[in-house]
This record gives structure tokens, C-alpha cells and sequence, in this order.
């Protein structure tokens, strides 16, 4: 075989083998499996909301002859959209497209020498977004009226119009921020997943027992240009599903990818004074819609440096951010190394690294760090990346969004002590600055500019550790956590590894990008993360968007009642407050219960032969509690014990001039069943303020009189305050004293499933 020439008679007398194998086994299928065609309309499923189970959308299998025509015919349209008179759109405010104002026009870059239109948008001004958040309130279509029954059947009518328009999407993200087809046709999966599973999660908050939802009002939706189409359609979902209007910003690189996903929920039945249209600069955004007091959330995602803004602007903004990170790989010697340099290839470069979940850091311990053959595999993987324009379909990285600057152009001119180039910065073509080859710095040190900042491009700072413990500390040292990743056989180094890395998205022996809904709900830690950190496509990230009430839970029969809650049960008898006091009880044995069920338990919801995909809950270490006189014992007592359920040490912090017989009552009291490494402490509204950054969870029941000033210290520091109005169900209360994580490990080798396919056979 190994001398086998195309056409020999050798050759000829292997392919009649093959014929002939085919032939004695006449039951055996001959089609292809593989039968996906995006040529042929797509099929609209049946609709049937009571009894509707999430699926995941499949992503364009690009292998496929059918499916490369399919690409190609993309190319011949979206490339030339400029000769058909450019795709020409604008904000959409009040109903209304608006016909005149200020006109920005888009340039391809793949085609930066030509200067090819792709189009143009028109923007909004000072009176169109004070337009925008009037109609907003006011919702004259009545979506916060539907049921969340027809709030999800729309939204599944928008997620079959992403389908039918997966090419229109897929080529206007080339167009305008020129993103390969892969990058792009991944996040359509996404956005179809988004728009099928936040209503389905609406629903099934709803179906809990005593619970009552409704939206919080008008939502702002300020989303970026990396992920287009995803993270916008991402927000907009969850939004419209919890019962709310929505204003989209986007960013103004992906002004058209905007209009065209908001045309998919147009043409599907949400109006266009329910989801509106804001094209805008940042600046008149911050100037004109943050601190509009109408606007009731934001959700965003975006730099560190805005979301600052935007809580200095409006310190009370209720912001839920993903910020970014500064993502990190660790190789240790017990790594498969073609396996760890295919991952991290493609975690650093794809899109052009400009992912927030890119690996930018590869920490290769020491033994692995002085491999020269690891090295060249590394090098020759990296410069072996085809880059050029999107529209030549063999290439797998495009363009940037912009010209490099800030951090990028910083990383891109020097080097620091010690640091050298392993592959120096260039470009696929001189002429067009856009197109930025990946390049690889060696040596980078701890504390080093590339270590401790955010890029977001295609650079890859490689630095040596000791040892794991050492690696850890150096990703652990840059105080973001929104994904890591470890290439490592070894479960014990794994299990080292998930117990001390910071990150909100785990990766094990896999790449670091890609989450999918419900798969991996993704969402980060520490400076990654602001508000409250509930996951996106995860089942608690709509309840940040609705208003919850729930009714005391009834106690089921043969109810666990084991849990001890200090001395509480035997304060019930002969206090004034016998009732309330049982009816806290009450609360707190269904608490833990479901504390139990839930929060203390890792969840993989989708069983994938090869991969496990947990979801773990990891309570907060410490909690401040800040107690008014119209607070209930009610209240006080159950959001104490909830803290407690979560492993939470807690202080309960009493004003000054509380005068209340419920704060008096737990000043007496207090001792008989706090924990002894807990307190009660009475202190002014300014000491209060002064020491909440020594927790790591700020907890009031309702709005307090110095909440203002709250949260002009708290904005400082971004620092969460969880106001929410106390909820009695567990699977709701609990959420505000846990951490998400996902972990996503990719445990079979070349399909080999080990010991675990032994377990699971």
C-alpha cells in the first residue's frame, strides 16, 4: 500500500474489493447518513408549547458538496452586495423606520484595496432615543400582556425566520466584521438555541409551585461586534420571554447584523414598538438611554472600561455584563500534545482572537516548556492557519474589525524583558491592515503587560510554571475568570485544578470557545462578570429580568426535616412570634431541601457519550445583610438561613436608628441561633457603606433611604447589590448566594471512551 500509485492496476483491484464487499452484504445501507442540505427551504416544526422539549439546532456540516454550493452561493451574493445598491438600513424607533438623519456607510474589509460598499445605516438622535424609551413603556402592542405560552410561541416563530435566514445572517457578518462562514453559522445555531430555550426557561420558572412572574419593564440590550448576531439575539430573548420591551444598542461595527436578526423578529410577529432599533454611538447611548430612569435593565457585554461607565453614569443601574477576560490554557506534561495544540490553535486564533473566551495565555509546564519538538508542533500548527479575505472559503481566520490599537497595537510593537517573538506579527497581505496573521510571544514573565491584559486579537503569550499549582496562580493572578482551560490525562491534576482555578467556564482536554445553550451556560467571575452572574443560556438567567412573587410552599408529606437551624425551633414556642416564626421554619425545611436537590448537586443536562457537561453551584463565602424596620421576622430569619444553606459566612447589619419590634426582637435573639462565626452588629448608614467590598455578597430586602448612596460607593467597584424583593421558594431565594460554574470536559480519546464507557456500557 505504501507504493500504491491513482490508476495502477493495484488500484484498480482495490476499488473492485470494495465493490465486491458492498456487494455480499445486500442490507447493508448505501445512501449517506449525512444528508443535511441549507439549500432546500427548512421544514417548520410544530409548535406545541405544553409539552415542548428544548433540543439544540444543529450547526452546517461544511464537509458536504450540497452545503459547500450552499456557502459559494453566499459568497456570490453577500460579495458583491454593493453593485445590487448595498444593503441600506436604519434604527427602527416608535414602529418607524426613520428616513432621514445622520448616514454612516460600511466598508468590507476583506476588500479594503477595492473599497467596496457593503451598505449603509442611518442613526438615531437625542429625540429619536427619547422616542424609543417612551414607546418602550408605554408598549402599545401589549407584549407584556401576552401569557408566557404566546411570548414562547412567537419566539419559536422568530427561531424557524433565523433558520430559513441562517445564509442572509451568515453573509452580512462577512460583509460587515468579517467573520468567516464557521465562526458566523455557529452563532446562528446559538441565536436559534437562545430564542427555544429562555421562553422554555421562563416556563418552567413559572411552573413552580406558588410562583408568580411578570416582566420588569424596558430592557436595553447593548451588545458587541465579535458575536453579531448570538449575544444580541441572546439578550433580546431573554427579555422578551421574561415580559418586557426591548431597545437594541449595538455596537456600531455591526450596525447591519443588527437590523437584519431584528428583521427575523419583525417578520415573526414581535413588533416593532415592542423591539426596537437604537443606532447610535456609545457616547449618545451613555448620554441619552443609561441614565434614562425608564430604562429598567441593561444587559450587556462589552470591556471592563463601559460597564465602569455605565455604573458611574447611573450607579444604580441594574447591569447584567460579561466583560471579558484574559483567558489562559495550562498544558502539564501528562497532556496528549497533539491534541493540546490542535485546542489551543484554535481556542487563540479563531475569529481572530477576538473572542472574550479566547485562550490568550498558554502556560506550558516546565518539562513541556524546554520540548523543542513541542515547540516546532506549535509553530508549525499556528503559521500553517490559512488568513485572508472571507470570501475565499478555504481560509480559516479573516479580518479584524478595525485597525489595531490600544492593547493590541501596545502587544503588537514590543516586547518585555525576557519575552521574544516565537512567530513574529505580519500580515496576509501588506496592503490591508485588517488582515493580521496570529503570532506567538515566548517567554512572557508574571506581572508582564501580556499576561495581565486583555488583548483581544490574534496573540498568543506563551509563559513557563513549575508545576500546576504554579500555573494556576499565574491564571488565578489576573483577576478575571470567564473560561480556563487544562490539557492534562491526569485526574488528579483535573480535580487539583477545578478545585482552585477562578473561572466561570471550565475546559478539560477541549477548547475554550464555543459554549452552547443549556450544554454550557456561559458567564464568568470576578472581573468578568457584573450583576448578579447568572449564566447566559442557563435555566436562572431570565430570572434577573422578572419580577418573581411566590407564595409560602406547602410541606410535602415525609418533608426532611433533619436540618438543624441553630436554636431557631426552640424559640417558636412561647415567643410573640410563635406564627411567624413557624412559618419561617416552614420555608426554611423546603430551603433546604431543594438546597440539596439543586444547589448542592452538579447537573449534566444533556448526557453526551464522550463529554460531560456540568453545572455546579459554588456558594459565596461571605454575605452582608442590611436590615431596615420594614423588614419582616419573616424575611430576616428565612434570607439568613438561605445564606447559611450556601455555606455563607453572615453578618446582619442593623442601622443605627432601628426602632422596629422586629429588629429589636433579633437584637435580643440573635445569639440564641446565629452560627458563632457570624454576627450582629448595629452601625451608621456611612460605616455600612464603608466596609461592603469586604464581602463578597451584598443583600438588602428592600429598597433602603441611603440606597443611593449605596450604590455610588458600590459602583466604584462594581460591586453586586442584591435588592431583589425576597422570594419563598428555594430554587429562587438561593440563587442570590451562589456562583455558576460550567465544566466541560472532553474525557474520550480519538472516541476511545475509557474507563467511563465501561460505566456507562
Amino acid at each position: 500500500s505504501f507504493g500504491l500509485d491513482t490508476g495502477s492496476e493495484a488500484w484498480q483491484r482495490l476499488l473492485r474489493s470494495y465493490d465486491d464487499a458492498l456487494m455480499a452484504m445486500p442490507d447493508l445501507q448505501l445512501e449517506p447518513f449525512r444528508t443535511q442540505n441549507r439549500n432546500e427551504v427548512p421544514t417548520k416544526p410544530k409548535i406545541d408549547v405544553k409539552h415542548y422539549q428544548y433540543e439544540s439546532e444543529s450547526d452546517t456540516d461544511f464537509a458536504l458538496p450540497q452545503n459547500q454550493r450552499w456557502a459559494e452561493k453566499i459568497v456570490k451574493k453577500w460579495k458583491h452586495i454593493g453593485l445590487a445598491g448595498g444593503y441600506n438600513v436604519s434604527s427602527v424607533i416608535a414602529g418607524e423606520s426613520l428616513e432621514s438623519g445622520d448616514v454612516k456607510g460600511v466598508m468590507d474589509k476583506s476588500q479594503y484595496h477595492e473599497k467596496i460598499s457593503v451598505g449603509s445605516y442611518i442613526k438615531a438622535g437625542v429625540q429619536e432615543l427619547r422616542s424609543a424609551v417612551e414607546t418602550a413603556k408605554k408598549d402599545p402592542d401589549g407584549w407584556r400582556c401576552l401569557s408566557a405560552d404566546e411570548r414562547q410561541e412567537i419566539l419559536m416563530n422568530v427561531a424557524h425566520e433565523f433558520r430559513k435566514d441562517r445564509a442572509d445572517l451568515i453573509g452580512i457578518a462577512a460583509a460587515e466584521v468579517g467573520k468567516v462562514f464557521a465562526e458566523t453559522d455557529v452563532e446562528v445555531s446559538e441565536a436559534i438555541d437562545f430564542l427555544n430555550f429562555y421562553p422554555y426557561s421562563v416556563n418552567k420558572v413559572n411552573e413552580l409551585e406558588g410562583v408568580q412572574t411578570q416582566g420588569k419593564g424596558v430592557g436595553l440590550v447593548v451588545s458587541p461586534w465579535n458575536f453579531p448576531i448570538a449575544i444580541a439575539t441572546g439578550g433580546i430573548a431573554a427579555a422578551l420571554a421574561a415580559g418586557n420591551t426591548v431597545i437594541l444598542k449595538p455596537a456600531s461595527q455591526s450596525a447591519l447584523c443588527a437590523y437584519r436578526l431584528c428583521e427575523c423578529f419583525w417578520n415573526a410577529g414581535v413588533s416593532k414598538n415592542t423591539l426596537q432599533l437604537a443606532l447610535c454611538d456609545g457616547a449618545m447611548a451613555g448620554e441619552h438611554l443609561i441614565p434614562n430612569r425608564d430604562i429598567d435593565f441593561t444587559i450587556f457585554t462589552g470591556s471592563e472600561a463601559t460597564a465602569y461607565e455605565m455604573l458611574r453614569i447611573r450607579p444604580d443601574l441594574h447591569l447584567s455584563a460579561e466583560t471579558g477576560g484574559k483567558d489562559a490554557t495550562i498544558v502539564t506534561a501528562m497532556a496528549d500534545h497533539d491534541q493540546a495544540i490542535k485546542n489551543v490553535v484554535a481556542s487563540a486564533f479563531s475569529n481572530s482572537g477576538q473572542k472574550c473566551s479566547a485562550t490568550s495565555l498558554l502556560i506550558l509546564e516546565k518539562e513541556l516548556y524546554e520540548d523543542e519538538s513541542f515547540k516546532r508542533m506549535l509553530i508549525d500548527a499556528v503559521s500553517s492557519i490559512e488568513v485572508g479575505s472571507v470570501w475565499e472559503l478555504h481560509n480559516r481566520i479573516g479580518t479584524l474589525v478595525s485597525f489595531p490599537s490600544g492593547n493590541l497595537l501596545k502587544a503588537l510593537d514590543f516586547l518585555d524583558e525576557g519575552e521574544s517573538w516565537l512567530l513574529s506579527p505580519s500580515y496576509a497581505d501588506n496592503e490591508n491592515p485588517y488582515i493580521l496573521k496570529p503570532s506567538i510571544r515566548w517567554g512572557t514573565q508574571k506581572g508582564d503587560f501580556c499576561h495581565m491584559n486583555e488583548l483581544f486579537g490574534p496573540v498568543l503569550s506563551v509563559m513557563c510554571a513549575k508545576d500546576l499549582e504554579d500555573a494556576i496562580d499565574i491564571v488565578n493572578a489576573t483577576g478575571y475568570g470567564l473560561t480556563s482551560g487544562l490539557e492534562s490525562l491526569d485526574e488528579r491534576e483535573q480535580k487539583r485544578w477545578k478545585e482552585r482555578v477562578l473561572a466561570g467556564n471550565l475546559y478539560i482536554n477541549r477548547g475554550t470557545t464555543g459554549a452552547i445553550v443549556l450544554r454550557q451556560p456561559f458567564g464568568g467571575m470576578r472581573k468578568s462578570a457584573i450583576g448578579s452572574g447568572k449564566k447566559a443560556g442557563g435555566f436562572n438567567y431570565v430570572t434577573q429580568f422578572m419580577r418573581i412573587d411566590a407564595k409560602v410552599p406547602s410541606i410535602k408529606t415525609g418533608e426532611d426535616r433533619s436540618y438543624l437551624f441553630g436554636g431557631l425551633e426552640k424559640l417558636v414556642e412561647g415567643s410573640l412570634y410563635t406564627n411567624e416564626l413557624k412559618q419561617s421554619l416552614e420555608v426554611l425545611y423546603s430551603f433546604a431541601r431543594i438546597n440539596a436537590e439543586e444547589f448542592q448537586q452538579e447537573h449534566d443536562y444533556t448526557h453526551i457519550r464522550g463529554e460531560s457537561n456540568v453545572v455546579r453551584y459554588i456558594g459565596v463565602k461571605s454575605t452582608l445583610l442590611r436590615l431596615s424596620n420594614e423588614d419582616s421576622l419573616f424575611e430576616i430569619i428565612c434570607s439568613y438561613f438561605a445564606a447559611k444553606l450556601a455555606g455563607s459566612r453572615v453578618t446582619l447589619s442593623l442601622d443605627l436608628g432601628h426602632n422596629s419590634r422586629n429588629l429589636k426582637w433579633l437584637k435580643l435573639n440573635a445569639s440564641k441561633f446565629i452560627a458563632k462565626e457570624d454576627e450582629l452588629i448595629v452601625e451608621a448608614d456611612v460605616t455600612f457603606i464603608g466596609m461592603i467590598n469586604q464581602y463578597d455578597r451584598i443583600r438588602v430586602l428592600r429598597p433602603l433611604d441611603q440606597m443611593q448612596m449605596l450604590y455610588k460607593e458600590a459602583s466604584k467597584t462594581a460591586k453586586h447589590i442584591t435588592a431583589e424583593r425576597f422570594v419563598s421558594h428555594g430554587r429562587i431565594e438561593l440563587t442570590h448566594y451562589y456562583i455558576e460554574q460550567s465544566i466541560s470536559d472532553s474525557y474520550h480519546r480519538y472516541g476511545n471512551l475509557g474507563l467511563r464507557g465501561l460505566k456507562e456500557g
